[in-house]
């Protein structure tokens, strides 16, 4: 199952605003690119990704209150640096400040 088809599934009848949680695990990732969550999963805190062929990373969308990311068993050949970015971005947004 392809990640767009897997994430109407797991809303639910539910809009993404509400949405905590989304598992991803074993779907097809086209072209190696994140497809499905996106920005307007606000109150996400937890996604897997486990074994969806994920190849980067650039397409991660800013999740603020995402606590849990597992990427097991992916072909990821780069682009973790996004990960920071996204991360000080968003302490910035929340007006925290960066330890150096």
């Amino acid at each position: 199952m392809e990640m767009k088809k897997k994430i109407n599934m797991e809303l639910r009848n539910r809009a993404p605003e509400e949405v905590t949680e989304l598992v991803f695990d074993n779907c097809l990732c086209v072209n190696g690119e994140i497809e499905g969550p996106n920005d307007t999963f606000k109150e996400l805190e937890f996604l897997s990704m486990v074994n969806v062929e994920l190849s980067s990373l650039a397409q991660l969308p800013s999740l603020n209150k995402l606590q849990n990311l597992e990427l097991n068993d992916n072909i990821i050949s780069g682009g973790l640096e996004v990960l920071g970015q996204k991360r000080k971005r968003d302490s910035e947004d929340d007006g925290e400040e960066e330890d150096d």
